[in-house]
């Protein structure tokens, strides 16, 4: 997912990125920094990032912008529960998935790439 963004997505932007890889890390890290935006994978198990996109929805009152990677196009349906903003298919394309994470930091839902509709309503 690093290589896919990268560290500038847009000339005007730079990105720092921290990790985690259960749903504890995720809430330890947006208590201790400012997160702008999630990009968690759907396929990450055991806690996978369509779960953690649907709790941080509902257990924060203002969350951050979630793209989540998804590796069959049939899951957009769960990541419309899940009430992310954006998806994008595994394998990452960098130019799309850049683009989309750029757009939403940006808070231009409405400009994300072609192929990269906004899930949340």
């Amino acid at each position: 997912m690093r290589l896919a963004v990268g560290e500038r997505p847009a000339p005007e932007l730079t990105v720092e990125f921290v990790e985690a890889s259960t749903y504890a890390e995720v809430l330890r890290l947006m208590d201790g920094y400012e997160i702008d935006l999630l990009l968690l994978d759907g396929e990450a198990a055991p806690a996978g990032g369509i779960g953690i996109a649907r709790q941080v929805r509902d257990e924060f009152d203002a969350p951050p912008p979630v793209v989540l990677a998804i590796a069959r196009a049939a899951d957009k349906w769960l990541a419309a529960y899940a009430e992310v903003d954006a998806t994008v298919r595994l394998p990452l394309d960098p130019f799309e998935t850049g683009q989309t994470v750029a757009a939403l930091l940006r808070g231009e839902v409405g400009d994300l790439p072609a192929g990269v509709a906004p899930t949340a309503g």
